[in-house]
């Protein structure tokens, strides 16, 4: 998205809240849902609405897992890495979708389309190990089975 279309979306955003500190989460909330991302030029603009500096605005973003910086790939990857997950297996995933994507946790792919990231966990340790793939659930799995689904996304 150009820093045009940016600014627009992110204006229309702040517009639904207060000029409080308190609704910093709920904005950087919102305006990652929208851009699927915080790029700087959103981050300049909170700040400049709330009255804080972007230094301000990336120390709290920073401090939550579930703020990023850069854009994902359209098929984002999510592997579980808990206690549950680890004993049932889940390294042995993220090793085969490292090798087989060629890229480490918290990278995209050249191509933009995938995204891996490590969780540490996502509270459903009766399914483990799990791993997320676009918002779906899927739980019991392998390296082979998790091969598959990246293979189908592929095509």
């Amino acid at each position: 998205m150009s820093t045009e279309a940016i600014i627009p979306e992110v204006d229309r955003t702040l517009a639904a809240y207060d000029k409080g500190r308190q609704n910093l989460i709920p904005i950087l909330q919102d305006v990652q849902d929208k851009l699927g991302y915080l790029p700087e030029e959103a981050v300049n603009r909170i700040a400049e609405y709330l009255n804080l500096s972007p230094n301000d605005i990336f120390g709290v973003a920073t401090f939550y897992a579930q703020f990023r910086f850069a854009p994902i790939g359209r098929n984002h990857i999510k592997v579980c890495r808990g206690t549950a997950c680890h004993v049932r297996g889940s390294s042995l995933i993220m090793e085969k979708v490292v090798s087989n994507l060629g890229i480490s946790p918290g990278e995209t792919t050249a191509d933009r389309q995938f995204s891996l990231e490590k969780v540490a966990c996502f509270g459903s340790c009766a399914l483990a190990p799990v791993v997320v793939v676009n918002d779906k659930v899927y739980g019991r799995m392998s390296a082979k089975k998790t091969e598959q689904i990246i293979e189908d996304l592929k095509k």
